[in-house]
């Protein structure tokens, strides 16, 4: 909380606000980045989960005993929550798809597994089977989902060097002697306006891409 105010007091009022849009923007997006590779490193384990738990079922493995060993197996610890409480349902011959359920109410992913495990329970279809189709189905937009974050990296290069350019032109400005950055950091308050203006349509152009990527690159939703 401290920094803007020394910021301000070192380098003038504007120019530790457009510091502060800019550290901002970058920590959104630093966020959105962890949070995908968090969402990517659940799904593989959803996926792997789904195969293990394929794999115990058509060899003739208890329900309770497949969600056991599909848990023991997963490394990701909300996938395991999820899996022990299917295994304590199943073994006590309860509601496994509402347990998914109450355990991942807004998870797409969690839900179609459900909707097999309920689908089995109801018309007797192996669940294995279920699974199997649930496997291939995830794993397909998975597949999807790589290649549309693969296709979208040159999208997501060429904003990254559109944000960058007004820096280069200041640099060129500075170069030839024409002082841009007396002008943007100096007394004057048209200078510290234009400075502030210029990196919050910047910072804005670079939310804005991010989200244009997300929303092209889908996921398993």
């Amino acid at each position: 909380m401290l920094a803007l105010p020394v910021a301000a007091a070192a380098v003038g009022p504007m120019a530790a606000l457009a510091a502060a849009v800019l550290a901002l923007t970058l920590r959104q997006l630093f966020a959105a980045d962890r949070r995908r590779r968090q969402r990517l490193a659940h799904d593989d384990a959803v996926v792997e989960a789904v195969a293990a738990m394929t794999s115990e079922l058509s060899v003739g493995a208890h329900p309770a005993a497949a969600c056991r060993e599909a848990a023991r197996e997963c490394t990701e610890e909300s996938v395991q929550r999820v899996l022990h409480e299917m295994s304590s349902r199943a073994a006590l011959g309860g509601d496994v798809a509402a347990g998914i359920r109450r355990r991942r109410v807004d998870d797409v992913t969690w839900e179609r597994i459900a909707v097999a495990w309920e689908t089995g329970g109801r018309y007797g279809v192996p669940i294995a089977t279920l699974l199997a189709a649930v496997r291939s189905d995830l794993s397909a937009r998975q597949r999807f989902a790589e290649r549309s974050r693969s296709a979208l990296a040159g999208a997501r290069a060429t904003a990254t060097v559109l944000a960058c350019l007004p820096l280069l032109g200041i640099a060129l400005g500075q170069a030839i002697g024409a002082q841009p950055l007396r002008i943007i950091l100096g007394s004057s308050g048209i200078g510290g306006i234009i400075l502030v203006i210029g990196t919050t349509f910047t910072c804005a152009g670079l939310l804005w891409a991010a989200a244009i990527t997300r929303g092209a690159a889908g996921g398993f939703s």
